[in-house]
């Protein structure tokens, strides 16, 4: 199967995908479906996620680069591939190309986490750090594409790519043949748009429904236009999902195939990122667990059994601390508190006394004695708490102001 020079007017089939899963035997693995006892009582019916955090790489990008790339005729495959990437596209051309015997460089940008580099580059690629947005870095391989002849991998915007990542709904009706609906995040829309042509050639009764970021959520405005709409993206930590403008070829499969598009805040993701880590043991990339954040959402407008696709797990650790701190917040498992304290010994102490007979859990303390805006006897304590959820939020503070401390946030 081929697809380095597609008819734009021939229509992504099930064949196309099935010829897909049989190019990528041995390759890719099939991932793991794994039940969810917490999701399945909060929807209300069976919910299984799809674990392509588990696959090679990390995510579910190597089936769409091998097959891309191994659809290449020989002439392109001896001028190289060149794609650009911050992380998980990046790791999967690398190791297609490796599996393939095939000259790989990919282009990262400047700041791109250096576990994504350094990985990378073990895949066998090789790496030029270049500008300090994706679409610097873009540009940058576009151009090395022209100078050198590599032939550009593009993360979603090609027919052999979708083929390629809709083996993952193949691999969802074998494992939950019972399936009414999949939940999956988009970008650019290279694996929605791959598992809508799989599952609904087989079972058109089955609901496919997209997530993006709110933040940066370029399909809602695109199919009410039409056509697809570029949008300037606002920070959103699933960066995996975040792309200002849809593809032209998933978009279209995405307009006539999938069933809704929904959008998730950032704190929806954070909290679904810390349900898939404590409850599943599974360690989730923002963007992967955006359909957790839908389910978590809205639980009773998906129809069972439900699979949730979790797309990649790919998080640097620092993100991934600073994540967590965050969804503890958005769960009323983080209290940050700032109080007025007289300056006098055993003031601190005393506080102290009084988080421990409420059950809160001092993480950090931040003294201070130089803000202009305390008088000459106060101190200023900023307090970060671990807490048991919202009711225990609302308890801590009546404590303190009932013991008579000044708290202004």
């Amino acid at each position: 199967m081929s697809f380095s020079t597609p008819d734009p007017l021939r229509p992504l089939i099930l064949d196309d995908v099935r010829g897909a899963q049989k190019m990528l035997s041995g390759v890719a693995r099939m991932t793991a479906m794994e039940g969810s006892r917490h999701l399945t009582q909060l929807v209300g019916a069976p919910v299984h996620l799809k674990c392509e955090n588990l696959q090679r790489t990390g995510s579910f990008k190597l089936r769409g680069a091998y097959v891309r790339i191994a659809g290449l005729r020989p002439e392109e495959r001896a001028a190289g591939v060149v794609a650009a990437s911050a992380g998980n596209h990046a790791q999967g051309v690398a190791l297609a190309s490796s599996l393939l015997g095939v000259r790989s460089t990919v282009f990262m940008p400047v700041g791109a986490p250096l576990p994504k580099v350094a990985a990378t580059r073990e895949y066998g690629a090789e790496v030029v750090l270049h500008g300090t947005v994706v679409d610097e870095t873009l540009e940058a391989a576009e151009a090395y594409a022209r100078e050198t002849g590599a032939v550009f991998i593009h993360p979603f915007d090609h027919p052999d790519i979708i083929a390629g990542q809709g083996t993952v709904g193949l691999e969802i009706l074998e494992q939950c043949p019972e399936v009414r609906t999949i939940v999956v995040g988009i970008g650019g829309g290279g694996l929605a748009a791959g598992i809508a042509v799989a599952v609904k050639a087989v079972r058109p009764d089955v609901k496919v429904i997209g997530v993006q970021a709110a933040a940066s959520a370029a399909y809602p405005p695109s199919l009410a236009a039409g056509h697809p709409v570029a949008i300037d993206p606002a920070p959103t930590m699933a960066d995996g999902i975040k792309v200002g403008r849809p593809g032209d070829v998933p978009f279209g499969l995405i307009q006539e195939l999938v069933d809704e598009i929904r959008t998730v805040s950032e704190d929806e993701l954070s909290s679904a990122l810390l349900l898939c880590l404590e409850r599943a043991k599974l360690v989730v990339e923002p963007a992967g667990a955006s359909p957790v954040a839908a389910l978590l959402s809205d639980p009773g407008a998906f129809r069972g059994p439900v699979v949730a696709v979790l797309s990649g797990g790919n998080v640097d650790p620092v993100l991934l601390q600073r994540i967590l701190r965050h969804g503890m917040a958005a769960a009323g498992r983080y209290l940050s508190l700032r109080l007025r304290l007289p300056d006098r010994p055993g003031a601190l102490a005393a506080l102290l006394r009084s988080l421990s007979v409420v059950d809160a859990n001092v993480l950090d303390v931040s003294h201070v004695r130089t803000d202009p805006r305390l008088g000459l006897t106060e101190v200023e304590v900023e307090l970060h708490l671990e807490t048991k959820g919202p009711e225990h939020c609302l308890e801590v503070g009546a404590a303190l102001r009932e013991e008579g401390y000044q708290v202004i946030s």
